[in-house]
């Protein structure tokens, strides 16, 4: 397995060579990469992609303190990983109250003897986590532990009238979740955000994003620009606009900006390219940051000026009073998925 001590360099840990450090990284409060690249990765250097791992606890115990679980329920676990999270909830719940499903056989397969060997039997599935499990419906609780861009129908349609769905989800716009909570009516599911967190993306809904060159091409055109783009300025600085990665205007920038992906690059000799990808066309666009400049040079080409939407989402989000991730809202039904700030009633499409 692999941890990352609070931000540093994944660690590799082997369990035989090195035991003590095992034991340690199992009992810390960090996530631990227990697969990369879907099982196609071996040997102790990080793959390209972490595809499973054993979650934070501390940001695992807080999704099951948002579930309000009971004795008793009946749960969805959605993304068995380790197996872990699936043993908290039947020991909280009761053998055979809980169906935990996991897309990776192999995984699935490892977890099932961990629980059963710890004395815990929750049903264990091999399947799409999209899909649910309608063989054990209806639940009172769904729990995914993979980060969602969209909240599947299935979920819905498998919960009781009343029950809950807790679930990381968030735009592409960044890799930055929030955990949303949502109550189960009338075939529609809504609720409010409670924090930020970032877990691996759903199998099928991961993104998978054109390189660079699809959208930036070299040479200039008669219309100035490098590549055709149209050159511009901006007021917001870069102490306004490079904000944490988990921060409430990055959530509200990809809420406001469908279809976007933002990439910050390096400093690099004194300045700081932001890149925005359109995902539905090739559109693309590029702000220059320099520290303490009171302007920012911008270039942007195609079919949108992403800039122009992302600087008119800012200036939304500051109209609005900076609002944290708490003030905004989800709201999924047969219309699709609708998001909101403060009233669900005022709801846009992400």
């Amino acid at each position: 397995m692999a941890f990352d001590a609070g931000g540093q360099d994944v660690v590799a840990v082997d369990k035989a060579g090195d035991p003590d450090a095992w034991y340690a990284a199992a009992d810390s409060d960090f996530p631990i990469v227990t697969q990369w690249d879907d099982g196609e990765h071996t040997g102790s250097a990080s793959g390209r992609v972490s595809t499973s791992s054993s979650s934070m606890p501390s940001v695992v115990y807080a999704l099951l303190r948002d579930l309000a679980v009971d004795e008793g329920m009946s749960v969805l676990d959605v993304g068995t990983g380790t197996g872990e999270t699936a043993g908290a909830l039947t020991h909280r719940c009761g053998d055979r109250k809980v169906t935990t499903v996991e897309v990776d056989p192999s995984v699935s397969r490892h977890a099932g003897a961990r629980l059963d060997a710890a004395g815990w039997h929750p049903r264990v599935v091999v399947g799409d986590g999209a899909k649910g499990h309608a063989g054990n419906a209806p639940y009172d609780r769904v729990l995914a532990t993979v980060g969602l861009r969209e909240v599947p129908g299935a979920w819905i349609g498998q919960t009781r009238p009343g029950g809950l769905i807790v679930a990381p989800w968030g735009t592409h716009y960044t890799h930055a979740d929030a955990v949303v909570r949502l109550v189960v009516r009338n075939g529609t599911a809504s609720g409010r955000f409670a924090r930020p967190v970032e877990f691996m993306k759903l199998r099928t809904q991961r993104l998978s994003l054109p390189p660079h060159g699809a959208y930036v091409t070299t040479g200039r055109s008669a219309g100035g620009g490098d590549g055709g783009a149209d050159a511009s300025v901006t007021g917001i600085t870069e102490s306004e606009f490079i904000t944490p990665p988990y921060s409430a205007l990055r959530f509200a920038l990809g809420l406001r900006v469908p279809n976007c992906v933002q990439v910050v690059a390096n400093r690099r000799d004194g300045a700081r390219a932001v890149w925005f990808y359109g995902l539905t066309d090739r559109s693309w666009a590029c702000v220059v940051f320099r520290a303490g400049a009171a302007e920012a040079r911008v270039r942007q080409a195609g079919e949108r000026r992403l800039w122009d939407e992302v600087e008119a989402a800012y200036r939304w989000w500051v109209g609005h009073g900076r609002p944290d991730h708490t003030r905004f809202g989800l709201t999924v039904g047969p219309a699709g998925q609708r998001v909101w700030l403060d009233d669900p009633a005022d709801c846009w499409a992400p």
